[in-house]
This record gives structure tokens, sequence and C-alpha cells, in this order.
């Protein structure tokens, strides 16, 4: 096993490749893309025929953005996760310009500028995907000064405001508020201060209440939640004809490609309502199928990232699984009215290629890491601090770390003899 050096100049054990997959990881995913593929195409032939004359259309393109999806998860599987040290600060600079370019085009679509090339990628998904990636990277190579805020705190934040500060001004609302969260959620992961996560939990409160209040988009959508949430007949359109598919849908659902919602006004119902329409077509029982599916998914990825071969891979596989995971539970809860309007996609089955092809990338991310074993160069007491998320020890690891941290200051600070 060789050695090779992190950004930090720090050296660790070059990690072994395995040589197979995580079998039950890419069994969920291959289910999660054929159920997506056919509720797609059940979804979206009469809108695809009213709005682009071809009734194939839709599920044409999303075939295309799946090939290179599939395309970029192969080759990202293969590439060893350690060498993004290398390319995180070029994609996260071309991030930023694409973000920029956005709101320069202004290309205006459902009354948003959050596309170019004639609406085809949204740089907004690449965004959240390539800040995981820096966040995990930066944050890897800062974790022995995460305690001082100057180091830690300060930047993450200057980080975080410009990525979800250009993708707020689009606007996109949800798109902002995700990646603040991942990014705050990474700073706990790699051992960041309680007492600065705490300072960061309530500025996000105070700016998410602050963007709520001056912004019209978020004025409405959280008037829109409260109100229905006294009276669902009081919801926005959107949510009331969402609840008419799902009451409709019943136990077992009218059938696969039986909804009528979808032909009688159902909002855009190949990207923002899909849910609603899996759950009108295939009842409950199907709906808890695909929340159970990404259930799965989430476990696999959190077992990857327990195992991975060090801190860097527990980071990225526990921030990508997250991110998933907030795409999925975040479309389905507005659908059934118990968060306010947003415009995240369900993961493999909402139309739209900018999400799935950075989701499959994201997923052979995971692949990769869950090839590789070996020893990183961390300690115990902070390897017991990042695997705290998905062991019931966390809080042992956390205090292990703390006092590791004190003692390193004590020592620093003690007068040489």
């Amino acid at each position: 096993m060789g050695t090779g050096t992190f950004v930090n100049g720090q050296t660790y054990k070059k990690p072994r490749f395995t040589g197979g997959f995580d079998m039950p990881l890419l069994v969920v995913v291959v289910s999660l893309v054929v159920f997506g593929l056919s509720m797609l195409y059940s979804s979206s032939w009469d809108f695809s025929l009213g709005a682009y004359g071809d009734a194939m259309y839709m599920f044409n393109r999303q075939l295309t953005w799946l090939g290179l999806g599939l395309f970029a998860a192969l080759v990202l599987a293969f590439f060893d996760y350690h060498n993004w040290r290398r390319f995180v600060v070029p994609a996260m600079a071309l991030t930023i310009g694409l973000l920029i370019v956005v709101l320069l085009m202004n290309e205006i679509r459902f009354g948003a500028k959050r596309a170019i090339l004639g609406g085809s990628v949204q740089p907004s998904e690449l965004a959240k995907l390539v800040s995981i990636l820096y966040l995990s990277v930066w944050l890897y190579a800062k974790r022995q000064h995460l305690h001082d805020i100057s180091l830690g705190l300060i930047p993450l934040g200057v980080i975080l405001g410009v990525v979800g500060g250009l993708i707020y001004q689009q606007p996109d609302l949800s798109a902002a508020a995700t990646v603040l969260m991942l990014g705050g959620l990474l700073f706990f992961l790699a051992g960041g201060d309680l007492k600065q996560i705490g300072v960061l939990l309530i500025v996000a409160t105070i700016a998410a209440w602050f963007v709520a209040s001056i912004s019209a988009t978020g004025q409405q959508r959280v008037g829109d939640f409260l109100a229905g949430i006294k009276d669902p007949l009081q919801a926005s359109y959107h949510v009331r004809r969402s609840f008419e598919a799902i009451v409709n849908g019943g136990w077992f659902g009218v059938g696969l490609g039986q909804s009528q919602s979808k032909l009688t006004g159902l909002p855009v119902p190949p990207t923002d309502s899909v849910f609603a329409v899996v759950v009108e077509e295939l009842g409950w029982f199907g709906a808890v199928g695909l929340i159970a599916l990404y259930g799965f998914l989430v476990w696999r990825g959190l077992v990857i990232a327990r195992r991975a071969p060090d801190m860097l891979g527990t980071l990225l596989a526990t921030g990508l699984v997250t991110w998933i995971a907030i795409e999925a539970l975040v479309n389905m809860a507005v659908m059934v009215g118990l968060l306010p309007f947003a415009g995240n996609a369900l993961p493999f089955i909402s139309a739209g290629g900018s999400n799935l092809v950075a989701t499959l990338a994201a997923l052979g991310i995971i692949f990769n890491i869950s090839r590789q074993t070996g020893e990183g160069t961390i300690s115990d007491d902070e390897w017991r601090s990042y695997s705290a998320v998905v062991n019931l020890r966390w809080w042992n690891g956390r205090r292990g770390l703390s006092r590791a941290r004190r003692t390193q200051r004590a020592n620093q600070s003690a007068p040489e003899s």
C-alpha cells in the first residue's frame, strides 16, 4: 500500500481497491432508475404532447440525460476520491461562474432565472454537488483548526454565503437552503465546535426569517402553507390539486398510467408534482415502497460512510447521501402539505437532466468510496467523532476530540523549560 499527500502537506496511506461495488446500493439505484423512467413516461406524455407536440419528447430527453449520468457515475466510481483535492477549487470557480451567467443571461422560466442553454442546464444542481465536494475537502484540511472561529466558522460562512446568495438571487430559495443545511451538517461532522454550531443555527434561523419576510416568493409560500395547515381548502392551488390526486389514489391506486389529475390541471406533473402522480396511480402502498427505496439508499450510504478508509470519505459519503435524502424528503413533504412549497426535484423520478446527472455523479463518488479499504491518518478520538453520525456512541467521540484539543492547546501554551 503506497502513500499520497493531501493539500495540507500531510501524508496518507493510499487505500486498496476491493474491486467490487456495493451490491445492495447498486440494486436500489437500478430499482430507482427503472421506477423513475416508468413514472416519468406515465406522468409526462400528456404534458409533453401539449408543450412540445411530441408525447415522447420529455421521456426521450430524460433517456439522454440518463445515459450521460450513468457515464459520469461509472467514471467517478473508478476515480479515486482523494484526487478531488486537486479539482475542487477550479470546480467551485466554474460553478460560481455559471451561477453568475444564469443571472446575466436572464432566461426567465416559471418566474425564475435558474437555467441556461434553453432551460437544459440548472447550475444550482451542480452547485449542490460541488459545494459538498469543496466543503468536504476544505473541512478535512482544516479539521485541526475548526475550533478557531477565524479559521472555521467565518470562512465557512463566506463560502456558503457566496454560493447560497447567488442561488437566492435566481430566486431559488429551496436550493439555497439546501446548500446551507449541507454546509452546517458537514461542519458538524468535521468536528466543528458545538458553540460555533449553535451560533450557525441561530444565524441561519434569523436569516431564514428575514428572507421569508422580505421575499415576495417566500411570503407567498409561507402564507399559503400556514393557510393550508389551518384549512386544506385554503392551501395553494398546486397543493390542493396534489391532495386531490392523492385522495383519488387511495391505498392501491388507480393503476399505472391511469392518473386523471395529470390530464385535468395538476401543475407540471412530470417535475414538481410527480410524487402526486405516483400516489394516484400506485396508491399509498406504491408511495411507501418508493420511500422504502430512498430509505434503503440512505442506509447503505451511511454504512459506506462509516466504513470509509478515512474521514474525507466519511464526509463525502455522508454529505452526498444526505443531499439526496433532503431532495426526496422536501419534494414529498411539499406535495402532502407538510412544508412550504419548494422546487426540489424528486431524485430519479422528476424530469430534469441537471438533477439526474448530478445525483448519479454523487452516487458514482459513493461507489468509489465503497470500493476502497485502508487506514487513514486521523487519531482514534477524531475518528470516533466522525463516525458519530452512524454510531450511537457519538457523544463519547466528541468528548474525546474536545479533550484532545484542550490538551493540545495546553501543551502549545506551556512555557518551555
